[in-house]
């Protein structure tokens, strides 16, 4: 009887230290730009899960030193509400955004954390919002803006300088 209860608390113990436990983006606190586990002050690293209970925002990927690092995919009241890669902490490279519905909300990259080169946006409908380039985070070079039915709105489209708009 002796030896099974042993095992059985061995079992009980491995199961509770087991790092095969999912993490949550609740589970973590933010610091100065930095993500910790609850109660410590080690920059949490590893893989964040969704929580499927959770009726708002959610994330999956993954931490180094406190900060997001590679693949990443964020929820919004359930829906897929963007994709793409951090690098460092910040985005970087292609992402791709969704209306709450799941339809195509923007697509364009991230250098840095800013937003760099060409994009393009798309209404609720589907039609095209908008096409243009960014260059560090600010609307540069040509721009065309676009109604939900589809026709030019000159009023969003135009030259652009440090995202100001220069021209018509």
């Amino acid at each position: 009887m002796k030896p099974i209860k042993t095992l059985i608390t061995i079992l009980f113990i491995s199961l509770l230290s087991s790092p095969s436990w999912s993490v949550t983006i609740r589970d973590l606190v933010k610091r100065d730009d930095l993500y910790y586990e609850k109660f410590t002050d080690v920059p949490y690293t590893g893989k964040v899960t969704v929580d499927e209970q959770v009726k708002h925002m959610d994330v999956e990927g993954v931490f180094k030193n406190g900060k997001a690092e590679g693949a990443w995919i964020e929820y919004w009241l359930g829906q897929l509400w963007r994709k793409g890669n951090f690098k460092n902490g910040k985005e970087d490279g292609a992402w791709v955004y969704y209306h709450d519905d799941g339809q195509l909300s923007s697509k364009g990259n991230y250098k840095n954390g800013k937003r760099e080169g060409a994009w393009i946006g798309y209404h609720n409908n589907g039609q095209l919002n908008y096409k243009g380039n960014y260059k560090n985070g600010k609307k540069g070079g040509a721009w065309v803006g676009y109604n939900e039915n589809g026709t030019v709105d000159k009023s969003l489209t135009g030259t652009f300088k440090n995202g100001k708009k220069i021209s018509d």
